[in-house]
């Protein structure tokens, strides 16, 4: 995912597997659920596409960005010389955070 300003989003294995993982839970919850959740996710992304820097550093040099509506943050970082944004984990926020 690329946007005007030249950011490229790139997911972790992992952040793909949680999304995955999440999508289908949701889903078996309620049907289009996961969809929902999976659309917040991805309106988040492309905010982060145009802003990268529009959260501020909590772990070293990862970022968080609050899902709406859903209790999930997506934990980030930024690789300005390569102008890409690493997505490490699609992260539930009653998890343990050291899991981050």
């Amino acid at each position: 995912m690329e946007s005007s300003a030249g950011y490229t989003i790139v997911l972790a294995t992992k952040a793909q597997i949680e999304l995955e993982d999440s999508w289908l839970w949701y889903e078996e919850r309620e049907r289009g659920l996961g969809d929902k959740f999976v659309d917040e996710t991805l309106k988040i992304l492309t905010t982060l596409t145009a802003f990268p820097e529009v959260h501020s550093i909590k772990n070293k040099q990862y970022r968080e960005a609050i899902v709406p509506k859903f209790p999930f943050v997506v934990v980030y970082r930024i690789v300005k010389v390569k102008k890409l944004i690493e997505v490490v984990s699609v992260f539930h926020t009653s998890r343990n955070p050291k899991r981050k």
